[in-house]
């Protein structure tokens, strides 16, 4: 295993057991696992040192809605934690397992996945490390907090409108979105069959793009880094901002540039097409779609935010709904022919961590709920991949969003690895 990565097969089983007393006994690490998988992570650690793999001996926490052999898929719900466990892994994480990687547990998540701040009524909310107080980004909630944390070297999760990125970008790691096709889609509890992707956080672009193959089922080659030009959308992503994102992403884009990366502005022409896309349309409908008994019979059971976007499917008709799903199959189509090799560049959110206690009122919460989503579910919608990346500016963990056109996986970790090199190095000389 290349010396860049954290982990050996050799210290698996020790870091194992570090990571389970942490787990079950730290106030930081409250709320992060719904369940730890200890006697099953012993196994794998085991095995880890005698079979090897290019994920031997990473500790892997997996969020709460993939299928995992002899576990109850739940979502983090009260909802379907009656339901029989699962009699087999998700083919993604079989794979993990095959490559050696070892479940430490399964994580916390907003409800159904249908939240981007991480809160979570039933089972308590994961504690932001980075931001005190604050939300912790969700829907991968947990996953995001236990790599914050030390806790696990790789996070699997979803995103249907940023549930990597977001989470990722509120905690100071790095989370990557990929089209949603390259990894299989079986064996995880959907919210939106239109917009949902899986894939891994981690504290690096390395680590996230070795998960991606693993779960890809593609060969575990890293990409040499390459840079790409860059666009900062000017219709798109920018309003609305704290002044702390503002500020720390123009420096981030002066670094980028005074290093020789090709950074430019402009509009994007597909924009107004995105506009016509509103992405409740596909998660409220294709959610009732899955959750539709429950919906009917169990709303007392519900996060009643959750149960409320559900409801509004009821608020558009078939045909309403068929003409958003063509609509986004001609932005997908202008998207990709626009972009091209090019990739955009964005801060990941327009807003630092909101205090969850600015979050208590309906209102409050849904308008910082939709902001947290407003720049990463672009990628969804465009059926791109996207990749949240980490810096600090002022003493603020900030975070950049690279986009590329659905397909461009490779080349979008291939620049990330660029953009990373150089987002660590403003961190460590110290321009502010």
């Amino acid at each position: 295993m290349s010396a860049s990565f954290p982990w050996t097969s050799g210290t698996a089983a020790s870091r194992l057991e570090t990571t389970l007393e942490r787990a079950a006994g730290e106030t930081a690490a409250e709320a992060v696992f719904l369940k730890l998988l200890g006697d099953r992570a012993r196994r794998q650690a085991a095995k880890a040192s005698e079979a090897g793999g290019p994920l031997a001996g990473a500790l892997i926490s997996v969020k709460a809605l993939f299928d995992v052999n002899g576990e109850t898929t739940t979502s983090a719900t009260r909802v379907l934690a009656g339901d029989p466990p699962a009699e087999r892994d998700a083919p993604a994480i079989a794979r993990l397992d095959a490559a050696g990687g070892v479940f430490v547990g399964l994580t916390n998540m907003s409800e159904f996945a249908y939240s981007g701040l991480g809160l979570n009524p039933h089972h308590g909310t994961p504690r932001n490390p980075a931001y005190p107080g604050c939300a912790p980004g969700g829907s991968t909630s947990g996953g995001a907090v236990s790599v914050a944390l030390g806790l696990c070297d790789i996070a699997i999760g979803s995103d249907t409108g940023g549930s990597l990125r977001i989470p990722a970008a509120f905690t100071g790691i790095t989370g990557f979105k990929p089209t949603q096709s390259s990894v299989p889609m079986a064996g995880g509890r959907p919210l939106s069959d239109s917009l949902d992707s899986f894939g891994p956080m981690a504290k690096s672009v390395a680590e996230c793009e070795l998960a991606w193959q693993v779960m890809a089922d593609r060969a575990t080659t890293p990409a040499t880094p390459a840079a790409a030009r860059l666009i900062i959308p000017t219709n798109f992503g920018f309003t609305e901002m704290d002044d702390a994102v503002a500020e720390g992403f123009r420096a981030a884009v002066e670094r980028l540039r005074d290093t020789g990366l090709e950074v430019a502005e402009r509009e994007i022409a597909a924009m107004p097409l995105h506009d016509s896309v509103p992405p409740w349309h596909m998660t409220s409908v294709e959610s009732r779609a899955h959750y539709e008994p429950h919906f009917q019979a169990s709303a007392e059971q519900f996060d009643p935010r959750v149960h409320a976007r559900m409801g509004r499917a009821e608020e558009i008709s078939a045909v309403e709904y068929r003409q958003t799903l063509n609509r986004r199959q001609e932005f997908i189509a202008a998207f990709r022919e626009e972009l091209g090799e090019d990739m955009l560049l964005l801060p990941t959110t327009p807003k630092l961590p909101p205090r969850i206690e600015d979050l208590a009122g309906d209102d409050a919460f849904n308008r910082l709920n939709l902001l947290a989503l407003r720049n990463p579910s672009l990628a969804n919608v465009a059926d791109a991949c996207a990749i949240a990346l980490p810096y600090r500016h002022a003493d603020k963990t900030l975070s950049a969003m690279l986009v590329a056109a659905g397909g461009r996986d490779a080349e979008l970790l291939a620049c990330a690895k660029c953009v990373e090199a150089e987002l660590q190095m403003q961190k460590n000389d110290g321009r502010h």
